[in-house]
């Protein structure tokens, strides 16, 4: 008997290690890939791959995605949901269309809404996975936060930096909100947050001038050289980081039981203690319930 197809839906997956995650996905024989984007994003050259469009930056155009991607299901469940799209923004003044901070609206809110709205579509022992960062804890990065705060995030989080931050763990508590379900246990779900560290060649600070990533790249070895004091100053390549997160998101490689937090440290996969917010059952119950009534959701 032939082997189902399975299916990846993922976001991020037209640049950087999106780009590198996608290309691995999809080079197994089997795979059908949907994948949201801008329709300015370059499409992918694979034949497996079907582009729908979405901005993440409109709940309503997630919602459209969400029920475009459910048509073209047909009945048929999402083996592999990754959510790994990101932006960081110069100004926190930019806002969304529901009139909310731009980045934590495109990297918390958007990907809480899509993972809620797909979520009774993911296979039985499907897989979700939510590209967080190593940001999120104030041991590693001064701005990011020490207390949560969703309502004032989602209008006026502060700094730039501090905006990221706190989307990014907005991104680990969403799934550690979904790892907590009664739902995902008892179908078999895993829900993992991945940090794919310090990496050149996203998109990530797309609002950023050119020359500025290109530096970047040009760093590397600077910044490996600082990492043996900082190791969240290694700088991994889009190709590693996008091979670990494909290969988190198939199944080949997975957190230990009880383990959401998947980290890259100087190049290595590692599943450490997140923050002491992350950790928190109270804060993770309050993420769930505040982006749920911010995104028009009911709280289960």
């Amino acid at each position: 008997m032939p082997e189902r197809t399975r299916t990846l839906v993922m976001t991020g997956a037209t640049s950087g290690l999106g780009a590198c995650a996608l290309a691995r996905l999809t080079a197994r024989p089997g795979t059908r890939a949907i994948i949201g984007a801008r329709p300015s994003s370059t499409r992918p050259a694979l034949d497996a791959v079907e582009m729908l469009p979405l901005d993440l930056s409109s709940l309503s155009e997630v919602r459209a995605f969400a029920a475009a991607v459910t048509d073209r299901l047909n009945g048929e469940p999402i083996d592999m949901l990754v959510l790994n799209a990101g932006a960081q923004f110069r100004s926190t003044a930019a806002r969304s269309a529901e009139g909310f901070e731009l980045t934590f609206a495109v990297n918390h809110l958007a990907h809480y809404l899509l993972a809620r709205l797909l979520l009774p579509a993911v296979a039985d022992g499907g897989r979700i996975v939510l590209t967080t960062s190593d940001t999120h804890d104030p041991k590693i990065f001064r701005r990011a936060p020490t207390r949560l705060e969703v309502r004032r995030w989602a209008q006026a989080p502060g700094s730039p930096a501090s905006a990221y931050a706190a989307s990014k763990l907005g991104n680990l508590l969403t799934a550690e909100g979904i790892a907590a379900l009664p739902e995902t246990a008892e179908r078999q779900i895993t829900a993992i947050a991945f940090n794919p560290g310090l990496t050149g060649g996203t998109g990530l600070s797309r609002e950023f001038p050119a020359a500025l990533s290109r530096a970047m790249r040009a760093l590397r070895p600077v910044f490996i050289l600082l990492s043996r004091l900082r190791p969240e100053l290694y700088m991994n390549t889009p190709e590693h980081a996008g091979d670990v997160l494909a290969q988190l998101a198939e199944g080949t490689l997975t957190p230990p039981p009880g383990r959401v937090y998947a980290s890259l440290v100087r190049g290595q996969l590692t599943f450490p203690d997140p923050s002491a917010l992350a950790q928190d059952p109270a804060a993770r119950e309050e993420l769930w319930q505040d982006s749920a009534d911010l995104t028009g959701l009911p709280a289960r």
